[in-house]
């Protein structure tokens, strides 16, 4: 069997793996999917093919999460969120589809390791935050969701502040998807989304739905910051490991 993007054996087990444990945390947290899996593919092959990927699952995603986020998403915070990340998502999706390889993997890599290293810090805000300043996150999670890593911005931003596990989850859910149905059309125009970018959805899409159904599982039964705090860990490493490969 031909794998798509030209994948070996080695690189599409690799990704298969990324993809099941990257839906698993995003079952559990809310977050997580698209870092995991595009610093996963940095190590086998070039990440910018996987991005439209991971817009396209994280969006199918919702839908298996819909009956158990529904009632706890905090429309406000993720609608201001929206409007500032709308402003620039054009422009940081063309910047992708314009990169190289091993610049695009740099970048990424950077983006992932500052923002695991700010959620680890445990950094906490201690006065509360207004629309403004939400749509001045939503430009930030608008910038890195060129480089599908939009949603750690707004995780490290609402990891600071006390906000109730299942509200926290069930937003999270609901603004990557909102970003991810903004990014997807300019994807597209981008000449970003290809036959290979559906055949890769389809052969992931088991993997998925198993990884976010166990994901959803643990979530009832364990307590969210601890496994936040373990796929934060996963992050970093993962962005050292993509560093170092482009870098030598």
């Amino acid at each position: 069997m031909t794998l798509p993007f030209d994948l070996g054996a080695g690189a599409g087990l690799w990704l298969a793996f990324a993809f099941f444990a990257a839906a698993f945390v995003r079952g559990y947290s809310g977050f997580g999917f698209s870092a995991l899996v595009v610093a996963a593919a940095g190590l086998a092959t070039n990440p910018v093919f996987l991005v439209p990927v991971v817009v396209i699952a994280e969006i199918a995603m919702t839908l298996l999460q819909a009956r158990g986020v529904a009632g706890k998403i905090e429309w406000r915070r993720v609608l201001s969120m929206l409007a500032g990340a709308a402003v620039v998502m054009p422009i940081s999706v063309a910047l992708l589809a314009r990169v190289g390889e091993d610049r695009a993997r740099i970048a990424i890599s950077l983006m992932i390791l500052v923002m695991a290293l700010i959620l680890l810090t445990g950094w906490t805000l201690h006065r509360k935050i207004g629309l403004v300043g939400h749509a001045g996150v939503g430009l930030a999670s608008g910038f890195a969701n060129g480089a599908a890593v939009g949603g750690l911005p707004v995780a490290a931003f609402m990891a600071a502040q006390p906000i109730p596990a299942a509200v926290f989850r069930a937003t999270m859910v609901a603004y990557l998807t909102a970003i991810d149905m903004v990014a997807l059309p300019l994807m597209w125009a981008n000449g970003m989304v290809t036959r290979d970018t559906f055949v890769t959805c389809a052969l992931a899409t088991p993997l998925l739905v198993t990884g976010i159904w166990l994901g959803g599982r643990r979530f009832l039964s364990a307590t969210p910051q601890s496994f936040r705090r373990v796929a934060i860990l996963l992050l970093i490493g993962l962005s050292v490991l993509g560093l170092a490969r482009s870098l030598v």
